[in-house]
């Protein structure tokens, strides 16, 4: 029996409802009309917490919904719902040198693919003429090259953030010679959305048929042959997480090189009532649109209220032209939701001829975990316990490990002194001070940071990571913020630099500046490991409770100053909150230890580069021109800054050291090597217990490192931010140094 209309967020768990109607500008409807809310799609809440997120099952996945993205979907309550000859085309053969990319909604495993099939061979380069990176990486079949193009997960080519318009624009712009698309076997009717957009490109495809072995696991039969011949596009069934099936990709691959591959796609169409404005409106721009985006496509965008491409024809046409258009687009707002209507009609006709036993709801496994996993408070429990555990074991087992290797390098240092003892001076200094006393000892910091990255990699491929995002989200909008700029926060603890890369997947421009802002005051790894080597030396009794105390008020002060920033600065700007929450399924180990493998070869390589110049520098400024530190080059800028350093009780070489850590955190512990030497025996007696803790204060807030400065830059596109961002830190851990000495010396005497 079917109620009035209400909203969404007023529906309690467990209770089941139908679409009926979307509220909101024409962006936000195509975006949820994408994620499968259109009118006639049954729907179940699975949670509801207060004023928290909507979790919701839709179309056979689980999704997250913000409670003010909830309130704008119309919906009435239902009960609980019941569960021909193809003509080919040959694709001709193209060179012997290809491009190929692979794209996939988040979640179905598309990584996982491209870590096997390139391996090792991989690398994160800038795209040319874009201020973005791309994972790329080689293989060969046959004699063919290949360079795969790993494209980040995006739902829909309507692209709401950076990171899903750099694949749309990637894929328009660079016209790769063959698409793979990765789809979730498990879950068929999320996953073909994509398709169903790309398949309008005029680019061949094929479709990776990935987790087919979590399918089986849910009670799901695909039959790929028939599924092959529905859509009219080759489909290579697999389960990359096991290395079962990726033949078959290769095959159809191989197929492609030959021109063997048989390619007669079978499009969604739209209906008959929209059909003569969707070829008017192609009619009035075909000759304006931009190279390489086919008026066709661009046309059924504009009727979708992609925002991007609207502005962008409304400069490319004449004011008449734009104006009959602009006047087309309003009368037929009604056909958002009448595309994404007839692509899932299109997606059910596939599902049903090639899903032998649909699932209509999520597996039981999962739900029955999510139970306690997405519970507001069990939930938020297991959540802290999960974090402790991360940074517990990352510093239990870690620290000693950095310790013995510190043990080893020095001891190789006082081996190198000794055998080159004959040469001139200025040598073994440089050997043993300049390159092993700087970047030698940030070597010692591998250990805890392969820990660290081994626990997100289990945390994001489990699919753990995305219920985090749905328990923060709460807390996070508080700060102006919504559950996925948590995210690159959780990964700020590892490298302040990824995380600030990270929030391309923020949707809001302004949401993902206050993150950009917010994020310096993460202590990353390096700064926690500087904290880590210094504590025990200040404070050997106490160390772990100072540095917890340490990671406590940088979050203390990241809260507070999100709160001033939202409130006062960065305004008046909803953030939108909509993600899917994929399976839980094992981790696979290869793709965890490919992960950990490039976050550590970054690391190596910043070792070798930026943080050897800091040190080489460091050092040079520290020897010449006398060869005693104290009436060096670097004494001489030490001693200009000697009263800011004297209101926090700390000598000019220890301010220069952390000066030097704006090349990378690590150089302090770097510097104060090269300058004092044996830093355990010798800075306890030049550094008070007061003077020690405004050190190690100024160290936690202090100016990102220069690849953090830069990643900031770039990801603004701003200098006026960039400098704000510095300047914010700048300030922080100058009043917070000056503030926590003189109050040392009242309670520290």
């Amino acid at each position: 029996m079917e109620h009035e209309f209400q909203r969404l967020a007023d529906l309690e768990a467990g209770q089941h409802a139908m679409v009926r109607k979307l509220e909101g500008g024409k962006s936000f409807v195509s975006r949820l009309a994408a994620m499968g809310f259109t009118p006639g799609a049954s729907l179940t809440v699975v949670r509801k917490s207060g004023k928290g997120p909507v979790l919701i099952n839709l179309r056979g996945a689980k999704v997250a919904l913000g409670n003010f993205e909830a309130r704008k979907v119309i919906i009435s309550a239902i009960e609980q719902p019941e569960n021909e000859n193809v003509e080919v085309e040959t694709v001709e053969s193209p060179a012997r040198s290809l491009v190929i990319a692979l794209a996939g909604q988040p979640n179905v495993g598309k990584s996982t693919v491209f870590n096997f099939l390139t391996g090792l061979n991989q690398h994160v380069g800038n795209w040319a003429g874009k201020t973005v990176d791309l994972k790329s990486g080689g293989f060969t079949v046959g004699d063919t090259n290949i360079t795969l193009v790993d494209l980040p997960g995006t739902y829909s080519l309507t692209a709401s953030s950076e990171e899903e318009r750099l694949a749309r624009d990637f894929i328009l712009e660079e016209r790769p010679d063959l698409m793979i698309v990765v789809v979730d076997a498990a879950n068929l009717e999320r996953s073909l959305y994509l398709l169903a957009e790309i398949l309008l490109l005029p680019v061949p495809v094929i479709l990776a048929l990935n987790m087919m072995d979590v399918a089986v696991q849910e009670g799901i039969q695909v039959e790929p042959g028939v599924l092959e011949s529905a859509l009219g596009i080759p489909v290579a069934p697999m389960s990359a997480a096991h290395n079962q099936g990726v033949e078959a990709l290769e095959m159809a691959i191989h197929a492609f090189i030959d021109g063997r591959m048989k390619f007669n796609p079978k499009k969604p169409t739209i209906s008959d009532e929209h059909k003569h404005i969707l070829d008017e409106i192609q009619n009035r721009i075909a000759e304006n649109v931009p190279k390489g985006y086919p008026p066709s496509w661009v046309a059924m965008k504009l009727l979708e209220g992609d925002e991007v491409l609207v502005s962008m024809m409304e400069k490319r046409l004449p004011p008449e032209q734009w104006q009959r258009v602009s006047n087309l687009l309003y009368e037929h707002e009604d056909a958002i939701l009448d595309i994404a209507g007839e692509r899932y009609e299109w997606i059910a006709r596939m599902v049903r001829a090639a899903v032998v036993q649909p699932r209509l709801t999520r597996g039981s496994f999962t739900s029955r975990i999510d139970q306690a996993l997405t519970h507001p408070v069990f939930g938020t429990l297991f959540l802290a316990i999960v974090l402790g555990a991360v940074f517990s074991v990352t510093y239990a087992i870690g620290s000693p490990l950095q310790s013995l290797l510190s043990e080893w390098i020095e001891a190789f240092a006082e081996w190198v002194r000794s055998s080159l003892s004959t040469m001139p001076a200025w040598l073994p200094h440089l050997l043993a001070d300049g390159i092993l006393g700087g970047v030698g000892l940030v070597l010692t910091f591998l250990p805890i940071l392969a820990i660290f990255y081994t626990a997100l990699g289990l945390l994001e491929d489990t699919g753990y990571m995305a219920r985090i995002a749905y328990l923060t989200d709460r807390w996070m909008h508080r700060l102006g913020l919504h559950g996925k700029s948590f995210l690159p926060i959780l990964l700020g603890f590892g490298c302040n630099v990824p995380a600030v890369f990270g929030t391309r997947i923020i949707e809001s421009r302004r949401s993902r500046l206050l993150t950009i802002l917010l994020i310096p005051l993460i202590p990353c790894t390096a700064r926690m490991a500087v904290v880590t080597v210094l504590t025990p030396i200040f404070f050997p009794e106490h160390s772990a409770l100072i540095a917890w105390g340490l990671v406590a008020g940088n979050i203390l002060l990241l809260m507070i100053l999100g709160l001033v920033l939202h409130s006062y600065i960065l305004k008046n700007d909803h953030v939108a909150f909509i993600m899917e929450l994929p399976l839980y399924h094992v981790p696979n180990i290869k793709t965890i230890g490919i992960y950990v493998w490039q976050n550590l070869i970054g690391f190596l390589e910043k070792a070798g580069t930026i943080i050897l110049a800091g040190s080489l520098l460091v050092w040079g400024l520290s020897y010449f021109p006398t060869g005693d530190v104290l009436n060096s080059y670097l004494s001489y800028v030490g001693r200009l800054l000697e009263p800011l350093g004297r209101l926090m009780g700390l000598p000019w070489p220890v301010l220069m050291a952390l000066l030097t850590s704006i090349v990378a955190k690590e150089n302090t512990i770097a510097t104060l090597g090269i300058l004092y030497g044996d830093v355990v025996k010798n800075l306890p007696s030049i550094v008070s217990a007061p003077s020690a803790l405004a050190l190690l204060a100024f160290q936690m807030l202090f100016i990102p490192c220069l690849g953090t400065i830069s990643a900031i830059r770039q990801e603004t596109g701003s200098l006026k931010w960039t400098v704000v961002s510095s300047m914010i830190m700048l300030v922080l851990s100058v009043f917070f140094g000056v503030l926590i000495y003189q109050f040392g010396l009242i309670f520290l005497r």
